[in-house]
């Protein structure tokens, strides 16, 4: 199941390598916005004439280059229609893990587990799209008190899921 995984995201990579257009280098993108500490959502738009597409591509060759695995897609747009809800627009909820980094918490407190895998959401809001992500260590927080090693260790989960939807939001692979 992993192998297919793998080999679905290489060959969607070359496909988007070869038949996509390059989002990359535009003067006007826009800083990534400050973490703030108090908040458990970092949320950043897309950048205008980046698809959902691009973004997903984005996400998933940005994960495979950090040896992250997406074990799960949860469509939530499309369990809010089937239910004949009116949804304009799309959301969607990616998981993401790196058992080499995220290991390290979890063998400490494993109640943790509660929180993983980590989730990126993306939506669509005033028809624009948008990257959320659920922060692994405003989520230690509700764990009481962690060991330093156990915070350095969701900073750099962290720290790598923002850089993944940086890559995304600008359709950079």
């Amino acid at each position: 199941m992993m192998k297919n995984r793998t080999i679905i995201a290489v060959m969607a990579l070359f496909t988007y390598l070869f038949a996509c257009p390059v989002h990359a280098g535009s003067s006007s993108v826009q800083p990534m916005p400050l973490v703030n500490p108090d908040t458990a959502l970092y949320i950043v738009p897309v950048e205008p004439g980046v698809s959902y597409q691009d973004v997903v591509i984005s996400l998933d060759s940005a994960a495979l280059g950090k040896n992250f695995v997406s074990p799960a897609i949860f469509p939530i747009g499309e369990h809010i229609r089937e239910r004949g809800l009116n949804l304009n627009g799309l959301i969607e909820v990616r998981t993401y893990c790196s058992l080499s980094i995220g290991a390290e918490v979890l063998m400490e407190y494993p109640e943790f587990a509660a929180f993983a895998p980590c989730r990126i959401a993306i939506y669509e809001k005033h028809g624009r799209l948008h990257l959320a992500l659920d922060r692994p260590t405003y989520a230690l927080r509700h764990i009481g008190e962690v060991s330093q090693y156990v915070r350095d260790a969701a900073q750099k989960l962290e720290e790598t899921l923002i850089w993944m939807m940086d890559m995304a939001r600008k359709g950079e692979i």
